[in-house]
């Protein structure tokens, strides 16, 4: 799926189904699998009874991956998209501008959805042996097509490096909202603010720029020269 055909998808009228994926998500991201029953997210998706609800899935763990599908398959396409040259230059080389065009790609839909990285960690954390299996399903395409995005890194980085910072790089963009509510009793401000994420923003980008060796984008002058 193509970052435009997932973002015309999340962007069509909700249906029911759609409102039982909301509610499932914020329900799942609050208490994880096992906290959440199947009469609650219905009631919460505005469904008179249950019935509708199993009528679109099976049974929970079907609407556990449901949730989890439909938030990483965006993210995955995103990502795909900068590791097909959207963000190397000349050489493969990566390019700050273009690196930073797909953060803020990547931070927009994290902001429109928040409870998505929540998700992720919690799933993560589950001992249920078929919830880390399908995680595992599930993200992995993410993590080959962060390599995949990364290979333009190798001039700062050995090629076995390339895991850790690819997981380093997920922790430091999908942290910040996975552990909003312990940064909001830590800091005692309110991490989702305009003005926190906007300082979020410049942070992520810096902090990347760093980590890949990237300088500022050259600006170009009139003739056609470049100035540092």
């Amino acid at each position: 799926m193509s970052p435009r055909a997932a973002t015309v998808r999340l962007r069509e009228t909700p249906s029911t189904r759609d409102a039982i994926l909301d509610a499932a998500e914020r329900r799942f991201a609050e208490r994880g699998f096992a906290g959440v029953s199947m009469r609650e997210i219905a009631a919460e998706a505005g469904l008179k009874n249950q019935a509708s609800l199993y009528h679109h899935f099976r049974h929970k763990r079907a609407l556990y991956e449901a949730v989890l599908a439909r938030g990483v398959a965006p993210i995955i396409a995103l990502v795909a998209e900068s590791g097909e040259g959207g963000a190397a230059g000349e050489l493969g080389r990566l390019e700050r501008a273009a690196v930073e065009a797909a953060l803020d790609r990547v931070l927009d839909y994290l902001e429109e959805h928040p409870h998505l990285p929540r998700l992720i960690q919690r799933a993560g954390l589950d001992d249920n042996r078929y919830l880390r299996t399908a995680l595992g399903r599930l993200l992995g395409p993410l993590y080959a097509q962060g390599l995949n995005a990364l290979a333009g890194a190798l001039g700062a980085w050995e090629p076995g490096d390339l895991p850790h910072l690819n997981l380093g790089l997920y922790h430091l963009i999908f942290g910040y909202f996975a552990d909003a509510t312990l940064f909001e009793a830590v800091m005692q401000q309110d991490p989702r603010s305009a003005a926190a994420m906007a300082r979020q923003r410049r942070f992520v980008k810096s902090a990347v720029a760093q980590l890949l060796g990237l300088r500022p984008a050259r600006r170009v002058l009139s003739g056609g020269t470049r100035r540092p």
